[in-house]
């Protein structure tokens, strides 16, 4: 087939590597000039003077990332290097919290709550006996049911140094309101999955470098084609084709943002006929229902300043956080990372806000007040920045919109239907799911 991959970040881009290798010829589009989507790298520069290459956010991988892992290594990526491999750790600057050993799957688990410094034996009981539960029922749970209802019987430091982390940095949508079978999910991978699926890995490389540029080099190599700086507006019917931009496909795969696919295939709609119009009215109808979370990345610099570890928990009183009283200071951010670190400059850290609300200013003002108090550190705003529909809300029975909209046209993206939420690992999945779809539809139509 000649396939057309409308947009180059993770999904585009995944897309464009599976069906080139399945022996189809792929073309992307991509509006801007560079490739990575929504995972970019901005330039900036340090209060020092110093040039410095940002990524639009921080991202964290884990084992469990399997096709992720494997499509880095197919356009030639070394994960091991790319990459920063640590055991789940989830420790505070006073070094509490939870660290896993270096045992196999799922052992590490085990021996990280067992040894989790400042939990009492009744909290770590409830987490086992919690996990137990979770596994004998198969990871299981009613489409309805929030991370907050599924975890009532642990206990409060349980919560909110382990599952509230977790639940924010996986689904972006606080505890409260975030849907429990797509944390059990997680956590099914995670830690009774693949071996060593609960290990951090941290990027030493930008994103677009980490994949998405890799991917593009790649794709050229092996005959199929990159086209940036074009942005298109609609796509139309042709019998059992899609004309778009001059050109005729076999298929067209839709890998922008929601947004972006919604605004491009309501033109497609117009022009539609109507057996056709009312199925991407129906795709379309679903996507917009879809509520965003923001996430807010406040870079921050200070002579000499690095952490004891690459990445840190903080005590955040972000929204459905349970770890700061009422009385203390605004503390909005639940990580920080020690980019010196990970192939950055000395002195740079990357302080992550999930399902962040306020405006940029505060949050910065707010962030740099949390780094004084909870690491002791008098930092340098360098760049804030605020993605306002940086995933879907993951909520309890949402309705997600399919990877097929009409035969012949599809969409990928993290937030297609699929088991994970709005992850690099749930883009990549998307990517691959939607050209098998392909594939499978032009073989059930007799084609070769």
């Amino acid at each position: 087939m000649k396939i057309a991959i409308i947009g180059a970040g993770w999904a585009g881009m995944a897309a464009a590597v599976e069906a080139t290798q399945a022996g189809h010829h792929a073309i992307v589009f991509e509006a801007s000039r560079a490739v990575g989507g929504r995972a970019r790298v901005l330039n900036s520069i340090l209060p020092n003077g110093t040039p410095v290459t940002l990524d639009n956010g921080q991202h964290i991988l884990i084992g469990a990332y399997t096709e992720t892992l494997s499509m880095m290594r197919r356009v030639g990526v070394q994960a091991e290097t790319a990459l920063l491999q640590l055991p789940m750790t989830l420790l505070f600057p006073d070094g509490l919290g939870l660290r896993f050993s270096s045992w196999p799957t799922p052992l590490d688990a085990l021996a990280g709550i067992v040894s989790a410094r400042g939990w009492t034996v009744a909290d770590k009981w409830s987490l086992l006996r919690a996990a137990t539960g979770w596994q004998r029922q198969g990871f299981q749970c009613e489409a309805s049911t929030s991370v907050t209802q599924l975890c009532q019987g642990l206990r409060p430091r349980v919560i909110a140094e382990l599952i509230e982390p977790l639940c924010v940095s996986a689904l972006n949508t606080p505890a409260g309101r975030a849907s429990a079978q797509v944390f059990l999910r997680v956590l099914q991978d995670a830690l009774f999955g693949v071996q060593g699926g609960s290990r951090l890995l941290l990027p030493r490389v930008d994103l677009s470098e980490l994949f998405p540029a890799a991917a593009a080099h790649w794709l050229t190599q092996q005959g199929g084609q990159m086209r940036l700086g074009t942005r298109l507006e609609a796509v139309v019917p042709l019998a059992a084709q899609w004309q778009l931009d001059g050109e005729v496909f076999d298929t067209v795969i839709f890998a922008t943002s929601a947004s972006e696919s919604t605004r491009a295939l309501e033109n497609s709609a117009q022009v539609a006929p109507d057996s056709i119009a009312n199925k991407i009215w129906q795709w379309t109808g679903v996507t917009r229902s879809l509520q965003f979370e923001a996430i807010t990345t406040v870079y921050a610099w200070g002579a000499g300043a690095a952490l004891p570890h690459p990445m840190l928990t903080l005590r955040s009183s972000s929204a459905g956080a349970t770890t700061s009283s009422t009385d203390a200071p605004p503390a909005p951010a639940q990580f920080v990372f020690d980019r010196g670190q990970l192939g950055g400059p000395p002195g740079l850290l990357a302080f992550v806000i999930s399902a962040s609300t306020g405006e940029r200013e505060t949050l910065q003002s707010q962030v740099l007040m949390q780094a004084q108090q909870q690491l002791g550190l008098q930092l340098q705003a360098v760049q804030t920045i605020v993605e306002k529909r940086a995933t879907f809300a993951c909520t309890p029975g949402l309705q997600r919109p399919a990877l097929q909209i009409a035969p012949g046209l599809l969409a990928c993206g993290d937030y297609v239907d699929g088991p994970y939420p709005a992850t690099l690992e749930g883009a990549v999945r998307s990517g691959i799911a939607a050209v098998h779809l392909a594939t499978a539809d032009l073989r059930s139509s007799g084609g070769q």
